[in-house]
């Protein structure tokens, strides 16, 4: 009889445990493991981003590239300080004049460049900064949409004078060459530091372009737009718009 009573009870078996392997319990599990995984990524990133702020990023995808193709490229990482204020003036003034005045997206280029249908003008220099050194080149609406959503930490967590430091040793100025140092030293034959108006201004009009066009050896059109952006340098100094920069 209790024997029987014992049998009995242990009888009731649950179906296998196949509940734990529902379509549902499946989908949950899934679910969670994507969201730790999207999660700790944008972990990932905010830690690079806030290391980046302090730390100089050792090398950027569009560096590797170059130097995968060319076997070795020019470049050598130089504080600020040790960068004259030309150069520093003239990139801005080429490249985003209202650069002290805005939070990573220039409003008013934007406009511009939609109503005139150009297809560039409104990137940022912060723009630029996220794309040259955590990102690559190329467009594309799912790097366009990365930039956007990094752009705005870059600038809640990093100074514009250290935007502009990374600008200034990050940008291609050349095949090859890369930031300020290696362009002063193979465009003129001086230090960063030893860059005049005039000089600063002819590298600062090697962008967009850099393989297509030489500081050395300007054309017509680069001596023109050198001299535009000696104004544009003038005028945001005078203005008080590269106070946000300058040490």
């Amino acid at each position: 009889m209790a024997k029987a009573a014992r049998k009995k009870k242990s009888a009731p078996k649950s179906p296998s445990g196949l509940a734990r392997f529902s379509p549902r319990a499946l989908y949950r599990r899934l679910r969670r493991s994507v969201l730790r995984v999207v999660f700790g990524g944008l972990a990932a990133f905010l830690a690079l981003i806030l290391l980046y702020s302090v730390v100089n990023p050792p090398i950027t995808h569009t560096i590797w590239v170059e130097k995968r193709r060319l076997g070795d490229v020019d470049r050598e990482w130089v504080p600020i300080e040790h960068i004259s204020p030309h150069l520093a003036r003239s990139v801005v003034a080429a490249e985003d004049a209202r650069f002290c005045e805005h939070w990573g997206f220039d409003v008013h280029a934007i406009r511009s460049a939609l109503e005139s249908g150009a297809n560039r003008g409104a990137s940022t220099l912060t723009q630029q900064v996220v794309k040259n050194v955590f990102l690559w080149q190329g467009r594309s609406w799912f790097r366009k949409a990365l930039e956007t959503f990094i752009t705005p930490v870059v600038e809640a967590t990093w100074s514009k004078e250290r935007i502009v430091e990374v600008y200034l040793n990050v940008a291609e100025m050349g095949e090859g060459i890369f930031g300020a140092d290696a362009a002063a030293r193979h465009y003129f034959g001086v230090g960063p530091d030893q860059l005049s108006a005039q000089q600063a201004a002819l590298i600062a009009a090697l962008l967009p372009n850099p393989k297509e066009r030489s500081a050395a050896d300007p054309g017509n059109f680069m001596r023109n737009r050198a001299r535009q952006i000696m104004d544009g340098a003038a005028t945001i100094e005078r203005d008080g718009r590269s106070a946000c920069f300058e040490h």
